[in-house]
């Protein structure tokens, strides 16, 4: 059920990931054990105002940002991969191969039942999400190979943060 307070936090975590400049963020990602996540993939302008720039036909038709407790995908089919990379391990990112089209359904922050069909950069982001939701990263995709060479470079050096570089040239 989704109730007032579940509404406000879908809202909440909408505007961290923009802060972010993430594309995407699960609830898992901030700490809350629920299945619902935010989405939104679109380009952004020079004034930080979305744009239809390189979205397919199929995602022009989604309404986004997308706000969904309990997806589940209920179709998919043919084979993609793309340059992932995470929130929860900036600054590392890996091509991985993920589903082309899906087909999606949960409850809007209204609690009303939807049903997402697409394909592009947004199947690929919502496959990517409710992995978190699943418990598992992009790097769990990967090779054994690539995901240990992953592992190791971040136990030696730990994240590649952006904001740590831009916050270092606004103290100075």
């Amino acid at each position: 059920q989704v109730t007032p307070e579940l509404a406000q936090t879908v809202d909440d975590m909408l505007e961290t990931m923009y802060h972010a400049r993430g594309i995407g963020l699960a609830a898992t990602q901030v700490g809350i054990g629920q299945r619902f996540l935010v989405i939104d993939t679109r380009a952004k302008d020079d004034q930080g105002q979305p744009t239809a720039e390189g979205l397919t036909d199929l995602e022009l038709q989604v309404k986004q940002p997308i706000q969904i407790f309990n997806p589940e995908i209920t179709h998919k089919e043919g084979d993609t991969s793309y340059s992932e990379g995470c929130l929860s391990v900036p600054g590392y990112y890996e091509e991985v191969k993920r589903f082309e089209y899906v087909e999606v359904k949960g409850l809007d922050k209204e609690g009303n039942e939807i049903l997402i069909k697409t394909d592009g950069l947004l199947s690929i982001c919502l496959q990517h999400e409710m992995d978190h939701l699943d418990g598992k990263l992009f790097i769990d995709r990967l090779s054994t190979l690539k995901s240990s060479r992953i592992k190791k470079k971040i136990r030696k050096h730990g994240y590649e943060m952006e904001e740590d570089s831009e916050l270092a040239e606004e103290r100075a």
